[in-house]
């Protein structure tokens, strides 16, 4: 892990720790090395720090075009591995990218619902998901982050100290089992598994489970 990855990560831990009391669950179901595509909700900008502050491994990370259009900001998440990706659309330049990061035995983080949520639930998919997995053969590993969206919701200019987050990985989809589904199933079923394990998490949290059997 580089100096400067890993002295960000530390100040990242002392943050979340002592401001939001962060717990993260089952991170034994990352690997130490090797490729991997781990795959999360969006609550909140803090996101991508929070998949990648309880990993003793660095990740790599989609970022929408958006964020790379301040210099120095665009400076700054380079240097944290971020590369640029178009949002609503399957981009294929940044599909590349991952692939090429893949190749190269890197952890590469995605948000598939494009956008932060609006009410905490995790929103459908966008289609980049489907044609990343199949062409990546590499394992999905599902990433649930459940608090963020209390402590920094997008209608807020700045976070909300002492509000807990969570963050917990699921047991990852194996290349075999990708293979076995069709792109749409396998979409669907990583999504479920998110629901379910956003879920259970909040109920660890003394919250009430999301409904959604309501439209979302």
């Amino acid at each position: 892990m580089r100096l400067w990855y890993r002295f960000g990560r530390i100040w990242c831990r002392l943050y979340f720790n002592c401001l939001h009391f962060g717990r993260v669950y089952n991170r034994q179901f990352v690997p130490q090395d090797g490729p991997i595509i781990l795959v999360s909700n969006h609550q909140s900008f803090f996101d991508p720090v929070l998949v990648g502050y309880g990993l003793d491994r660095e990740i790599d990370y989609m970022a929408r075009d958006s964020l790379f259009k301040n210099p120095i900001f665009k400076k700054l998440i380079i240097s944290l591995n971020a590369f640029p990706v178009r949002r609503g659309e399957a981009d294929i330049a940044a599909i590349k990218e991952t692939l090429r990061r893949l190749k190269n035995n890197r952890a590469v983080l995605m948000f598939p619902e494009a956008t932060r949520t609006a009410d905490g639930k995790i929103r459908e998919f966008k289609p980049g998901l489907a044609l990343l997995a199949k062409k990546a053969r590499v394992p999905i590993i599902p990433v649930v982050i459940e608090g963020a969206y209390d402590a920094w919701p997008r209608t807020s200019p700045a976070p909300k100290p002492f509000h807990p987050i969570h963050v917990s990985f699921s047991k990852p989809f194996s290349p075999e089992e990708i293979k076995n589904y069709s792109p749409e199933d396998l979409v669907r079923k990583i999504h479920s598994q998110m629901i379910k394990l956003q879920n259970q998490m909040r109920i660890r949290m003394g919250k009430k489970p999301y409904d959604y059997d309501q439209p979302i």
